[in-house]
């Protein structure tokens, strides 16, 4: 259809006989030995004659490598021979020997008459070292151990106390020491110097001059002024409080605190906290950082909640700025012994007949203290008819308690008790099988089951207490956030100064060796 021809010859359209087709050419050695493969895949026609082939090759080279295995034979290394004693002396007489080894450089050199045997070792003529009071420790026991003879420790701990109370000498306080040369080997050093930051305000320094210990007392300016912390709540209040610099402590009592008033759960993010915790810098620069004063908390530019920490009764508990003070409720257990029988009906175990037992017992060991459930006044306290000895408190309100056959009485008619304060201790008198304590309660005169009233105790400030309580809280709040900040002024140093340790040091170098 294109137009293009094909040609075929006769020779490819017509097959030849087998006669008449070429001779192959016949393969050299080389060749046959070049196409002949001797490691053939064992993995691929198994069985096969090639297969065989190359398995005997396989078998052939790993007999071939058993047979010419050198073996295993530790190999001889060469090196100097061992010196002997002599030639190690020689060799060590000229060594650099570090000092722990004795320092030997060059050869020995024997003693001449220049040098003389000591008969004991020299002394230095001072010792400086610092000792650190434990807790727990003495200050007479921590210049004993430090070396100073005992009575010398006694008089210094005496003439420290004169300053400040040991006591009040916290643990971990550092003591630079200087001990001066002692007379005999067998006698204590004597204290030359002697320094010590006795008190956050106060700096001690004592100094031997002649035959006393001269001690110099020296103020440090100290500025109490509270630390307030004021900002917004955000994301979270103990993260803000952190940055703002608040003490990690005093966030924790801020929020413990304001959990009693209202659920943290409910503070919102445009609140504001204001913390205030005492704090006290000194003018050497340290600052020491005490517990928390007051917790507020503001609302839309109006103080939601402000919390003080007063002391009413000996008690010291956290008060509302109206003077209310923090509630506890329940009922407390007035021993710690198991009820051994319960309100209502029962057969007398003395009387033999039947009878309301108005009260709770609780059984317990002779002489185990008996605790008042809640604030009250003792009405009566001595022996009342079968109660034996027998306490009765009026907590108010028209409730009242009372404790029967105790062994002994610790509180008089007339006299204010605390919630769980010892009224007494659990005995046998009245009518009694054993020791325990018949405990009742009173609702307008008539004995009811004591399990169905909880005492909700909640303390009220009045009258002048409440007038100071309200002027501290103005007090605190008129402090400004960050002037505890402010730069103090160094107070007065008392008397010339005798030195500092260095100084000590310094003057003593003459007398050394």
């Amino acid at each position: 259809m294109t137009g293009n021809a094909a040609a075929l010859a006769m020779s490819q359209a017509i097959p030849l006989q087998r006669g008449q087709a070429a001779a192959e050419p016949s393969l050299t050695w080389r060749e046959r030995l070049a196409q002949l493969d001797l490691v053939p895949d064992l993995g691929a026609d198994i069985g096969s004659g090639e297969w065989w082939r190359g398995l005997a090759t396989l078998a052939l080279l790993c007999g071939a490598a058993i047979s010419t295995f050198p073996g295993v034979q530790p190999l001889g290394v060469g090196g100097a021979p061992a010196l002997d004693t002599a030639d190690f002396n020689e060799a060590r007489a000229q060594m650099i020997v570090p000092l722990a080894l004795g320092a030997d450089t060059g050869r020995h050199m024997a003693a001449t008459d220049a040098v003389r045997p000591l008969a004991q070792t020299p002394e230095r003529p001072q010792i400086e070292l610092t000792a650190t009071l434990g807790s727990g420790d003495s200050f007479a026991r921590l210049l004993e151990r430090s070396g100073v003879g005992s009575t010398e420790a006694q008089a210094l701990a005496s003439q420290v106390a004169a300053a400040v109370p040991l006591a009040d000498i916290a643990p971990g306080t550092r003591i630079d020491l200087i001990l001066g040369r002692r007379a005999a080997r067998t006698m204590p050093r004597p204290v030359e110097a002697l320094a010590m930051r006795a008190r956050f305000d106060l700096r001690i320094e004592m100094e031997r001059v002649g035959d006393r210990v001269v001690m110099r007392r020296i103020p440090i300016a100290v500025d109490a002024t509270p630390l307030r912390i004021r900002g917004r709540v955000g994301d979270s209040l103990y993260r803000s409080a952190r940055a703002a610099g608040a003490p990690p402590e005093a966030i924790q009592s801020y929020l413990r605190v304001i959990s009693r008033q209202t659920p943290v759960s409910a503070i919102r993010a445009s609140d504001e906290y204001d913390i205030i915790v005492e704090h006290r810098r000194a003018e050497t620069g340290e600052s020491e950082t005490g517990k928390l004063l007051y917790a507020g908390l503001i609302r839309g530019g109006k103080p939601k909640l402000s919390m003080l920490e007063w002391t009413k009764d000996g008690r010291a508990q956290w008060f509302e700025a109206s003077g209310v003070g923090q509630q506890r409720g329940g009922m407390v257990r007035p021993t710690n012994g198991r009820v051994t029988s319960t309100f209502g009906m029962r057969r007398h175990p003395i009387l033999g007949y039947r009878r309301m037992h108005s009260g709770i017992d609780f059984g317990g060991g002779y002489g185990a203290p008996i605790y008042a459930v809640s604030d009250g006044v003792v009405t009566v306290a001595g022996r009342t008819g079968g109660f034996g000895n027998y306490v009765k408190l009026n907590h108010g309100g028209g409730l009242g308690t009372g404790y029967g056959h105790m062994s002994r009485i610790a509180v008089r008619a007339g006299q204010h008790v605390r919630r769980g304060q010892v009224i007494g201790y659990i005995g046998t008198t009245g009518l009694s099988t054993g020791p325990h304590l018949h405990y009742e309660l009173y609702r307008n005169g008539h004995a009811v089951n004591p399990a169905s009233v909880s005492f909700v105790t909640k303390a009220q400030l009045e009258g002048k207490e409440l007038a100071d309580f309200r002027a501290r809280i103005r007090q605190l709040t008129a402090v400004a956030p960050g002037a505890a900040l402010a730069p103090i002024a160094p107070k007065q140093v008392e008397g010339p100064k005798l030195g500092s340790l260095a100084d000590v040091a310094s003057k003593r170098v003459g007398d050394g060796i």
